[in-house]
């Protein structure tokens, strides 16, 4: 029996160990956890969500929402876990996260084609094929092995940040309600609104507030996907009501009308006892995050269950390194796969894993590659960081922008949305792709 190497039990790495060993091949995965654990993570499971619960949306007028689809129905076991420990939060798809992380450890450990071997790998390893899926805190010493393997310089590096988390029961609900934007989904955020002087005031405090000491953190190398909530507020007075706090759709059920500003808090796990504060990813230090963001009226008595933190993420030039199937270029038997490729995101992160496994396990098979087009989400995500004339490489989200335009004119920008994603997902249904063990 074939056998392939993965190295990483992140989402990305999983998926892939998945899909490999659901085709008959043998899977050994590699993961360094619990024998070594990184500043971000808190857990010894599987696919541990470190920034938020939510996987975004759900629904296929928006493009993650149409991704999650389409590996819907290429068999994710990541999509398959997260539907299955999944938490009410409007039209998002959140999940318990230990739930999630727990079932996925469960269906990984359990395959009777993978073997878990919990060891730091600090080279890379010199078996093929391989695909390594160390994630954007990829340790030290591996990090600077792939550097050396792609000529020393091809490493870019961002800095992410998580938010903070409170206790459901510290909310003054006097101050805040239950409502989704536009009263889509069911009502699972709580929103914490703020008048104008009260919010003029907490973005000036927010602006000046202490940082806590990061080696090498520029405002410049922020990844604007994931951007710390003081650096918006340095932005101008306006950003984060334009953003994260935007009131839009949320009108104050005690008069009827849009606040000057909201703080959305969404459910964190399945029981709605946490919730994590939306948007506010930070580098303040703790003692500067319960003085200034105890200032929204709602949280002034928070109990702060974890505070927000910054963590270093790095990813590989990839335009320059790897091609569509996110293989070295040089070497289509070793694969990368997740966030250190320079896809953005939970969602993107399993399906670069999931493509990088199909297209693996086609030639470990003998059967022909998938031709993912970029008619499909996976398929123009994989374009995009594989495309040669990208000058200024960075990390991307999915997004409709990078995908095959319609060639036809829809009115409105939902229903347009809503013709691409009906168009790739008949193109998918068009797309070969490895056979499974079952044949299915």
């Amino acid at each position: 029996m074939n056998t392939v190497t993965v190295v990483g039990a992140g989402l990305a790495g999983c998926e892939a160990a998945w899909q490999l060993a659901q085709r008959g091949i043998r899977v050994r995965l590699y993961e360094m956890k619990p024998e070594k654990m990184t500043p971000a993570h808190h857990s010894p499971a599987f696919a541990e969500l470190v920034c938020s619960n939510s996987l975004r949306g759900d629904r296929l007028e928006n493009a993650v929402g149409l991704l999650k689809e389409e590996l819907r129905r290429l068999g994710s076991l990541i999509l398959a876990c997260a539907d299955e420990t999944r938490v009410e939060a409007g039209g998002c798809l959140a999940v318990d996260r230990e739930g999630f992380s727990r079932l996925v450890t469960e269906k990984i450990r359990s395959h009777p084609n993978i073997t878990v071997i919990e060891q730091e790998l600090t080279q890379i390893p010199e078996q093929r094929p391989l695909i390594i899926a160390t994630g954007p805190l990829t340790s030290e010493a591996l990090s600077q092995a792939i550097g050396a393997h792609f000529g020393g310089e091809s490493y870019l590096n961002f800095f992410d940040a998580a938010a903070p988390l409170v206790s459901f029961e510290s909310i003054d609900m006097e101050q805040a309600w239950f409502a989704s934007r536009y009263d889509r989904g069911t009502p699972d955020y709580v929103n914490c609104p703020m008048d104008e002087p009260t919010y003029k005031a907490f973005v000036r405090e927010l602006a000046a507030a202490e940082e806590a000491p990061v080696h090498g953190f520029e405002d410049s190398k922020v990844f604007e996907g994931c951007m710390p909530v003081e650096v918006m507020a340095r932005r101008g007075e306006d950003t984060l009501r334009y953003g994260p706090l935007k009131p839009v759709g949320l009108p104050d059920p005690k008069t009827g009308k849009e606040p000057y500003a909201v703080v959305q808090l969404r459910k964190d796990n399945k029981t709605g006892t946490i919730y994590n504060i939306v948007g506010f990813q930070t580098h303040l230090k703790w003692p500067e995050q319960r003085r200034v963001f105890s200032m929204i009226p709602a949280l002034r008595s928070a109990e702060f269950i974890r505070y927000g933190v910054m963590h270093r993420n790095t990813f590989l030039d990839s335009p320059r390194l790897l091609d569509r199937y996110y293989c070295d270029r040089r070497d289509p038997l070793l694969a990368f796969a997740g966030q250190m490729t320079g896809v953005e995101g939970y969602v993107e992160s399993t399906a670069s894993g999931l493509l990088a496994a199909l297209a693996m396990a086609a030639r470990v098979l003998g059967q022909p590659l998938p031709d993912f087009t970029d008619q499909t989400a996976i398929g123009a995500l994989s374009l995009y960081i594989s495309d040669t004339s990208v000058t200024s490489f960075q990390p991307m989200n999915i997004n409709f922008g990078i995908m095959a335009p319609l060639g036809y004119k829809v009115k409105g920008k939902a229903n347009k949305n809503l013709a691409i994603a009906n168009r790739a997902l008949a193109a998918l249904e068009q797309t070969a792709i490895p056979h499974t063990e079952t044949g299915r």
